[in-house]
């Protein structure tokens, strides 16, 4: 899946609602994301997207915004849990869902659990993540987070601090040094609710207290914990498996309260097992390989100087010409974009022949192109390339001059000895990669 699902539109009560279909499995499932969500941004983080992908290979999936965040409406006071079941009803019902698979982390899948007991028809099964029978400890139920830090953080949260990722060294504390995910988390924090509505979904997660209805929720359960997440305590998950009438409880390394942080195929290996009865959805491509980046460079400015039917046909060959350099050394073409070209070697000596050649056949026809390469591991899956090394590889070519290679040092240190000599092309900060990266123009 390369494109975000588009957004729609169905109405519960006098409140809006935002959703999403995907997928064309099996099942039909119903996906809900904790606290905040915004249906959009979720797709621009890697680990998201998979998590949302995985579930997309095993059904039909609806995705919503809960009210008061993301696109959907946003009221002034926020729903009891209880008052939130009618908006999962309006949701499946404006799809066709009849009966689905719930999926919910914290408050989600106390929502979750609500809908399933109110009605249990239309409910065949739930994934509930991170979540406790009730979040206020007492004689009865010891566990749950300390209700004074909860209120402490949603007020600082309300007063200045939302926007700023403070949540997660609490929720995700392995993530905290990734700058990646910090700045995409600040984003998601600021798209997805007002810092009031925030604050105040938060302190509504200290008046969940769902003991009551345990009894009454009979569909198949999976209760899924991260065993070092500091937020929600194991022991207390334990509980609620053995109160729910038909529960199993399983944990996984890492310590990221959300779903679609760390290590999200070994997670969704578990739902897959638990939805399906199998754990193919995760035996994905994974391979070390080498991606070239193209670009034709100037070409409005060329195409105004020629007339449009001489560049057209000038791009033509020039095309023609680059797919027979690919195919002779080896490269794979996953995506043509405008005038560029993505495509994937097994190994960098090869693609940096072909840069090179790719160059000088494209100067002798009177075009000017500029090429970058990054070696890493690249996904493959349904005829695409994805990976933060093909995040690297197009951020590397955007700064390569006309008739220029550019490559990482990454490929600089797999080629030595290769025959091939470099020169500095400075350290840079590429947008969205943590740290700075030394890069290297190919010496001609």
């Amino acid at each position: 899946m390369s494109l975000v699902p588009e957004v729609r539109f169905t109405r519960s009560g006098n409140v809006d609602l935002a959703y999403q279909v995907f997928g064309d499995g099996p099942l039909d499932i119903l996906v809900m994301i904790g606290w905040v969500s915004h249906l959009e941004i979720l797709w621009e983080l890697p680990e998201c997207r998979r998590f949302l992908e995985r579930y997309a290979a095993m059904g039909r999936v609806a995705l919503f915004d809960k009210r008061g965040t993301g696109l959907s409406d946003r009221p002034s006071i926020e729903a009891s849990t209880d008052e939130m079941v009618p908006d999962v009803l309006a949701v499946m019902d404006a799809v066709g869902m009849e009966r689905a698979a719930l999926v919910g982390w914290t408050d989600a899948a106390a929502i979750a659990m609500t809908m399933a007991a109110m009605h249990p028809q239309r409910v065949s099964a739930l994934v509930l993540g991170e979540v406790l029978a009730t979040s206020t400890p007492d004689e009865d139920h010891p566990w749950g987070p300390d209700p004074e830090t909860f209120k402490t953080v949603a007020g600082v949260i309300e007063h200045g601090m939302w926007g700023q990722a403070i949540l997660l060294p609490l929720i995700a504390p392995s993530v905290t040094q990734d700058e990646r995910i910090v700045s995409w988390f600040r984003k998601l924090e600021r798209m997805s609710a007002t810092p009031s509505m925030a604050a105040d979904l938060m302190r509504r997660m200290l008046e969940i207290d769902l003991r009551p209805l345990l009894s009454s929720v009979t569909a198949p359960a999976l209760l899924l914990h991260r065993k070092d997440a500091p937020f929600i305590p194991a022991q207390g998950m334990r509980w609620l498996a053995e109160h729910l009438p038909n529960a199993q409880y399983v944990e996984v390394p890492g310590d990221e309260t959300p779903g679609y942080l760390g290590d999200v195929d070994g997670l969704m290996d578990e739902v897959e097992e638990f939805l399906l009865g199998t754990r193919v959805g995760g035996a994905i491509d994974r391979r070390v390989a080498t991606v070239l980046f193209s670009d034709v460079v100037g070409s409005t400015e060329r195409a105004a100087t020629v007339g449009d039917r001489a560049w057209s046909g000038l791009l033509e060959a020039h095309r023609a010409e680059a797919r027979r350099l690919f195919a002779r050394h080896g490269g794979r073409e996953m995506n043509t974009a405008g005038d560029g070209f993505l495509i994937v070697f097994d190994a960098p000596t090869p693609a940096l022949q072909c840069a090179l050649a790719l160059c000088d056949a494209s100067r002798s026809a009177g075009l000017e192109v500029r090429v970058g390469l990054h070696s890493g591991e690249v996904v493959f899956e349904s005829g695409d390339v994805t990976g933060m090394a093909v995040h690297i590889g197009a951020r590397v070519s955007a700064l390569a001059s006309p008739g220029e290679v550019v490559v990482s040092q990454t490929v600089r240190d797999m080629v030595i000895g290769s025959g091939f000599e470099f020169g500095s092309r400075g350290r840079h900060q590429l947008k969205g990669v943590p740290g700075e990266w030394d890069l290297y123009r190919v010496v001609v």
